[in-house]
């Protein structure tokens, strides 16, 4: 399975929406590891799966579920 990649245009529109000034440690390539989060939903495969291309599985994995509690999903897809 190829990987995917947010497009120019994507990235784009989801740029404006993502959390800033957020506590804690400084965050990695925000589009990389989105773009991860997406092919592990796309694929349906495990997170520690997720090809190395984005990023180590557990920040894909513990960023997808942080932004899950605090309901970041839900308002991305109401604003998109």
């Amino acid at each position: 399975m190829a990987l995917f990649w947010l497009s120019d245009e994507a990235w784009a529109a989801i740029e404006p929406h993502l959390p800033k000034n957020q506590p804690g440690a400084r965050r990695v390539d925000d589009r990389r590891v989105i773009s991860g989060i997406v092919h592990v939903l796309k694929v349906g495969s495990r997170w520690c799966d997720c090809p190395a291309d984005y990023g180590p599985s557990t920040t894909i994995y513990n960023r997808f579920n942080r932004w899950s509690r605090r309901g970041f999903w839900l308002k991305l897809l109401d604003a998109l």
